[in-house]
């Protein structure tokens, strides 16, 4: 492989290793504002099953009176609070898996089912840092070996196809 091939790969595993160095830092982000969504919808839901104690009803039997409201507000409120309590009950499994699990799983656990809110808000407001924790630095190899074997691989492809079709090219007579 020439130089230029070379410093490529180079660059790219580099690229490639300070990419996924990031991936324990924004599943950190991502954590944290898991956390916030699952506390305000924990006070929502709490006052909401709070009024369905107090009448006497449980969490469906309350869906279904606003879902045979005649009235629309009621049935879309009705549709609202299903789509919360579900949100919140999924949320809450994954937030209880980013708590148990060890540092170095916690971007596979958000990359497994990602909310897209969290997501982008947690992207929104998103800065890089240096790693320095086992868990970052084992991301920073497995993006560099990723991307660094990509890119060479991709090099001895590329010098396969093309330095020996000009090879051939030339020792065919015309």
């Amino acid at each position: 492989m020439s130089v230029a091939g070379r410093t490529a790969v180079l660059g790219l595993a580099l690229a490639g290793g300070l990419a996924g160095s990031q991936a324990p830092e924004f599943a950190q982000q991502y954590r944290q504002r898991l956390g916030g969504a699952v506390d305000e919808m924990r006070q929502v839901v709490a006052e909401f099953d709070e009024d369905v104690r107090r009448n006497g009803l449980d969490r469906d039997e309350a869906v279904s009176l606003y879902a045979q409201s005649p009235e629309a507000f009621l049935k879309d409120r009705g549709l609202s609070m299903k789509r919360l309590l579900s949100r919140f009950s999924t949320l809450s499994r994954q937030q209880a898996e980013l708590e148990l699990a060890e540092p170095l799983m916690r971007p596979v656990i958000v990359l497994r089912n990602p909310d897209q809110q969290i997501v982008q808000g947690a992207w929104q407001i998103y800065e890089p840092a240096v790693p320095v924790t086992a868990a970052g630095a084992v991301w920073a190899f497995a993006g560099l070996s990723l991307i660094g074997g990509f890119a060479w691989f991709s090099g001895k492809m590329l010098r396969f196809l093309f330095v020996n079709n000009r090879r051939r090219s030339e020792a065919t007579p015309s």
